[in-house]
Parts: structure tokens; sequence; C-alpha cells
């Protein structure tokens, strides 16, 4: 299955939603009005975009109206795709240049934290890459386990402390085991203690100052792990981490099991923090670099040329 198609089936349920409420609505207008306007904030709002984010789409989207001089409400959808990959576009990948790079995963439990990073570590080590994981998450019963097995699955190796350990403790052997092992990336598990802010804080900070000791020119990215099925709680989650942890990523999980794909843009849109990964189904190879015209072209359903998509492939 092409990129973009598996995009496109990731995102069903969202397109679903999104597109037949917008060929509904196009089918009863004959012309570009405040009327349309006002439909299609609300369709955008059912979508479980904020109010801040359709606001600002119609918005733009009154200015394209306006340069293209066009009264047709059927040329609205491809102008909706050209904003939501503008809105979307200048997300930047994930960094991991130097050797060894640092990438700190972040998120609640039950957002599929683990099951993300075991992903990660299985692409990254396809990719040629050397990875070791480290288990920092020590406060969660299970976690370490859980963490092993995908270790042992995707066939890379893991430090490990016991429950309870001092997480920061857990990083630093992480680390020394990576220089040790010639390793390219290390991937740091860390609990999701949400709910005690405080606690949470002091230990990122920690942690993030054993990294900068460690490893004070190594490339770090600190990723968020969101399930997309929580919709606007999952901004509103993703606002609580912001003040308390450094963020430079999100990675949206179970996009293919819900109807609100639509946050992908509040988060760009009111956090201003790229999203780095999706997951877009259960499968090791379903968690995809993040882009921006794939996710559009999913949520309308606008598949790209057959010869272009052959060439796609052939790359």
């Amino acid at each position: 299955m092409s990129f973009f198609n598996k995009i496109a089936q990731g995102l069903k349920k969202t397109k679903n939603s999104l597109s037949s409420a917008l060929d509904g609505m196009l089918s009863v207008f004959t012309k570009i009005d405040d009327e349309l306007f006002e439909e299609l904030e609300e369709i955008l709002i059912m979508s479980d975009i904020s109010v801040n984010t359709s606001e600002k789409i119609c918005d733009e989207l009154r200015k394209k109206v306006k340069a293209a001089r066009t009264e047709n409400p059927e040329d609205i959808k491809e102008m909706l795709r050209e904003i939501i990959t503008e809105m979307l576009a200048d997300g930047q990948p994930v960094k991991i240049d130097t050797k060894p790079s640092v990438i700190v995963m972040i998120g609640v439990n039950g957002a599929g934290k683990t099951t993300t990073i075991g992903k990660m570590a299985l692409r990254y080590k396809n990719e040629g890459k050397k990875v070791i994981l480290g288990a920092a998450d020590t406060f969660r019963a299970a976690a370490i386990e859980q963490l092993e097995e995908w270790a042992n699955r995707a066939g890379v190796e893991i430090v490990k402390h016991r429950e309870g350990a001092d997480p920061a403790a857990v990083i630093y052997d992480t680390i020394q085991a990576g220089k040790a092992r010639n390793a390219d990336i290390i991937i740091c598990d860390t609990a999701g203690r949400l709910h005690n802010k405080k606690n949470l804080m002091e230990e990122l900070a920690k942690i993030y100052r054993v990294i900068d000791r460690e490893l004070p020119y190594s490339d770090r990215e600190s990723l968020l792990v969101l399930d997309a099925t929580t919709g606007q709680n999952a901004v509103n989650q993703a606002k609580e981490f912001k003040n308390v942890a450094e963020i430079t990523g999100i990675i949206l999980t179970k996009l293919d099991g819900t109807a609100k794909g639509g946050v992908v843009l509040n988060i760009k849109n009111e956090l201003g923090v790229p999203v780095k990964f999706i997951g877009v189904g259960e499968k090791v190879d379903d968690l995809r670099p993040f882009n921006a015209r794939a996710f559009a072209e999913g949520l309308f359903d606008a598949e790209p040329a057959e010869d272009e998509e052959e060439e796609k492939e052939d790359k």
C-alpha cells in the first residue's frame, strides 16, 4: 500500500465525518456567501476542530476565495486542502543527526507511549541504526517489563533498574551504555505522572540535566505521545505537559480509531508544536513520519495520480 493510501486509510473515520458533511453542504449551496462560511465553520467544529482553529481556516478561505474571484462552492475543497497543508507544513522531522542522539518520550499512561517506543526502535533499527532503550518509567507497575518485551521484539538493547529506582540514574546508565556500545539513538521512556506536576517537573528536569552534562553536543528531542481518540482533551493535556516539560514535537497515536483527526490542526494552531509522527494502525509500520500534504489529502480522500503514486513507491 502506498504512503498516501496508508495515511488515507488511517484517517478514514475522520474523512468520513468531515468530507461527507462537506459534500452535503456543497450540494446545497449554489454560491459562496456568508451563510456558506457559517455552515462550514459549524462542520469544522463538529469534526473536533476547535473554534479558534475553525475561525482561522475560514478566514484564510475567505482570502483565497477573494483572490481567486470565484463564486463556485466546488472550488472550496481544493482551497481547504491547500490551507490545511500550509498550516501544518512548517514542521521539522525528528532531529537525530549526531551520534548518539537522544529522544525523550513523555506521555500519560494509556496514550500508547510504550508501544510507540517499540515501533520507533524497530523503525530506526531497520534503517541500519543502533538503538538502545532506557526504561526510566520506574513509577508505573509493569512499565519496565512492557518496554523489555518491545526491546526483545525489536531486537534492540535495553537498560533497566528495579521498579521505584531513580529515573535519572537509569538515563545516566543508558547514556554510558550508549557511548560504550556506539549507539546511534538513545530512546528514553519516562513516567507520565501529570496528576503530580511538581514531581514530574522535578523528575524531567533532573533527566535533562543528566543528558546535558553527559551529552552536551548531542541532538535531543522531547516527544509527547498523545491519544488522538481523546480529541480536544489531547490538546488540553499537551498544554499541561508544555507547562512542566520541554516539548519539541508530538506523536499522535490511534488516528485510525477516531473521527477526531482534526486534533492535529488544533495542536499546531494552539500550541505551535509540530506533529512529528502519527499512528494509523496497530502494525509496526503504521507509525509514520507526519506529512502535511498526505494528511490534508487523506482528510478529503484525494489521491495522487496513479503514475505519481508508482513514481513515489519506486523511490
